[in-house]
């Protein structure tokens, strides 16, 4: 795949997640607590791709027994885990908080990638980690804002968060090496919906589905904004550097300051603009084309094999 392509996936996946706000905001006023939301967003997102493979490609369903393991990193120990300790996190501190704890995610993905896939760790690749983590900082307001206290168990939270997202990178990375894009997502949200599902409580809001106008939310939370975002940003994967691949995806808290702006009419301060500039900005320094390593090309032409 040619990598201007493989930036446009990721880019448009961190749109997708970005307009989630849109979403969850409406289902969590109906009634629905985090829990059930992540269970939402797993099972709507595997009917959708089970729906689409049976119809395609049943072929794609395949995968050995043995390779399970890929696939209980990026469903359990990165969606689930990931999304669950964001909510908590944000229930325990902030979400401004939150948010920027959250996006310590490339920072932990370039350490394991340096350990286990030797990705360099350039000038360049280390300048857009820290213009990303000022600008997201700035995107959050967390410097607009007068310090607070925060608890151990709310910072441990946060990293969590970051620490898991970071994950679906590095599994997502082996899980390439075997197996097509849309195989590898589809199940993810199984094992992530057979992990999260008897935990979730659903069965107690039965009642909250009898709304009409939630079903929307649902589909725009499991399509839009899970479906397709994963199998964008996975199929980026496939043929840029997962550590590169995390700093791009920081596009979206940027957007989802947008959608604050425009959809909820929260107004931004300066700060705010200055931030979405310096994460787009870690784009573009990351996009630069002599930031590619041998290892880079190597993986680029073992996973076109697979796609």
């Amino acid at each position: 795949m040619n990598r201007k392509w493989a930036y446009a996936y990721i880019i448009t996946a961190a749109v997708f997640w970005g307009i989630i706000g849109i979403f969850i905001t409406f289902l969590y006023e109906k009634g629905f607590n985090p829990t059930q939301v992540v269970a939402i967003r797993a099972i709507s997102a595997t009917i959708f791709l089970l729906t689409y493979i049976l119809f395609k490609n049943r072929g794609l369903l395949k995968i050995k027994l043995s390779d399970s393991k890929y696939f209980v990193g990026t469903g359990i120990f990165s969606f689930v885990l990931f999304n669950l300790c964001l909510f908590y996190a944000i229930q325990e501190t902030t979400i401004a908080i939150s948010a920027i704890l959250l996006y310590s995610a490339p920072a932990f993905v370039t350490i394991i990638s340096r350990i286990l896939f030797k990705e360099a760790l350039t000038p360049k690749k280390i300048l857009a980690l820290f213009t990303t983590f000022i600008g997201c900082s700035f995107v959050v307001g967390i410097f607009t804002k007068s310090a607070e206290s925060v608890s151990l168990l709310g910072i441990l939270l946060g990293l969590g968060a970051g620490f898991f997202y970071a994950l679906y990178s590095i599994f997502g990375t082996y899980a390439l090496r075997k197996y097509n894009t849309i195989t590898v997502t589809v199940y993810t949200f199984i094992f992530a919906t057979i992990a999260i599902t008897p935990f979730s409580g659903l069965s107690s809001a039965r009642h909250l589905f009898q709304v009409g106008e939630i079903w929307l939310y649902i589909l725009g939370l499991g399509l839009i904004s899970t479906t397709l975002a994963f199998v964008f940003y996975t199929k980026g994967l496939g043929t840029i550097e997962s550590s590169n691949a995390s700093i791009i995806a920081t596009i979206e808290p940027v957007v989802a300051a947008l959608v604050s702006f425009f959809i909820f009419k929260e107004t931004l301060n300066f700060t705010q603009y200055l931030g979405m500039l310096m994460v787009l900005a870690a784009v573009i320094i990351i996009q630069d084309r002599r930031n590619k390593d041998m290892n880079a090309d190597h993986s680029t032409n073992h996973f076109e094999n697979s796609n």
